[in-house]
């Protein structure tokens, strides 16, 4: 049995890149990028409106003229007009490009609009006030967004604003989640007393769907012929496989023995934690990963975000966010030689602090905590009692929610 930092280890040391793909900017939202994206023209392109009003020249203002004549108006994507003299002025739209004779845009609340004129109502005008200036934000050339990077709705918008029509990101891994066991039935299904419904292949999918990966899944019974052959076809199809069940010490636990048959190399099998003790990890000579968490809910759901999504970030050579951390709301004590991942609500305190309320559970069975908790947090392994007001590491599950 080995450690959850030897175990971590290992597996990003596995880490692959599945290469790059072309797809429609559009479509990219929540991908990683594969490549640097660079401004076409500099950004804004020309010298920007930021308000509604008139366009001046300074300079006259300066002379002391308060009144000036409107001698046309420019909406944005307008072509520029132009005074010849200084007590003229063109009234002017957000977004507009300025033009070239002026040098000073004065809003509409700064004036008294009348007969054609518009006459100041304040002398706290600015040279160069309410314009965004050409290339303030990037000049030609320079990068927007680089290789590495997760595509935001605001990286979205850069791709269309520097005329990226299609962009090259990394390819997602090809998974199926192969869940086990003669007690599962369909959700559709009436369970009898001795029987439950598949929630754990749903869960895992749902997580991965966050992530971007639209996996395939499938049930295989307790029978070793059946697992074999299907794991083989796996094997033959997917990049990763997630087994959830079969993986324990039980009679009907064959999944180790049918990866061992089908040339799997074990990484290694049982980490020093809970929930999760029985988790194994392998490779195939092809390239494929095998990640077998254990049954019961919790324990899936915790390797997944523990062991599974670090090994996908590294693999999309997705750049790494900071380790979160959070103050323990409550004393917990665990007593077992195993590093306990404890399920917690996370919320911040009046002093911006990240505050972790563990949840009152039943061990790696317990999923209906699952709904009323975000996170795991990690205690450590040599100690037993935790005291309200340490800061220990949190695993959140949902990457769009409050951390």
């Amino acid at each position: 049995m080995i450690t959850v930092e030897e175990a971590e280890k290992i597996i990003l040391e596995q880490a692959t890149d599945y290469g790059a793909e072309i797809v429609p900017f559009e479509l990219a939202l929540g991908r990683v990028l594969a490549e640097d994206i660079r401004a076409d023209r500099d950004l804004p392109p020309f010298n920007r409106v930021t308000m509604d009003g008139i366009a001046v020249n300074f300079d006259a203002i300066q002379g002391g003229i308060s009144t000036f004549r409107i001698i046309g108006t420019q909406a944005a994507g307008d072509q520029p007009l132009d005074i010849s003299e200084q007590h003229q002025c063109i009234e002017i739209m957000t977004g507009a490009m300025l033009p070239l004779s002026t040098d000073t845009i004065v809003r509409y609340e700064d004036l008294e609009m009348r007969a054609g004129l518009a006459t100041l109502v304040t002398n706290q005008i600015k040279r160069g006030q309410n314009i965004h200036y050409k290339g303030n934000d990037k000049k030609q050339n320079e990068l927007v967004a680089g290789t590495g990077e997760l595509i935001t709705p605001a990286i979205i918008s850069l791709l269309a604003s520097v005329g990226e029509i299609e962009v090259r990101v990394k390819k997602m891994p090809r998974v199926v989640i192969v869940s086990t066991g003669d007690e599962v039935i369909e959700v559709a299904e009436t369970p009898s007393p001795y029987q439950i419904r598949r929630s754990n292949s749903y869960t895992v999918k749902a997580v991965l769907k966050q992530h971007g990966i639209e996996a395939a899944a499938m049930h295989l019974p307790d029978d070793p012929v059946i697992i074999k052959k299907q794991l083989a076809v796996c094997l033959e199809n997917y990049d990763v496989l997630l087994l959830t069940g079969g993986v324990s010490m039980g009679k009907f636990d064959h999944i180790p023995q049918a990866l061992e048959e089908l040339k799997m190399h074990k990484l290694f099998h049982k980490v020093q934690q809970r929930p999760g003790k029985p988790f194994w990890f392998g490779r195939h000579d092809a390239g494929n990963f095998v990640f077998a968490f254990p049954g019961n809910p919790v324990a899936t759901f915790m390797c997944l975000h523990r062991y599974f999504l670090p090994f996908l970030y590294a693999s999309l050579g997705l750049k790494a966010k900071p380790q979160l951390y959070a103050v323990l709301n409550n004393r917990y004590s665990f007593h077992q030689p195993l590093k306990c991942f404890l399920q917690v609500k996370l919320h911040y305190n009046e002093h911006c602090q990240l505050m972790a309320n563990p949840a009152e559970g039943n061990g790696s069975g317990d999923f209906a905590n699952l709904a009323d908790t975000d996170a795991f947090m990690e205690l450590p392994l040599e100690r037993n009692d935790f005291k309200k007001g340490e800061v220990f590491k949190v695993w959140p599950f949902d990457h769009t929610g409050l951390v």
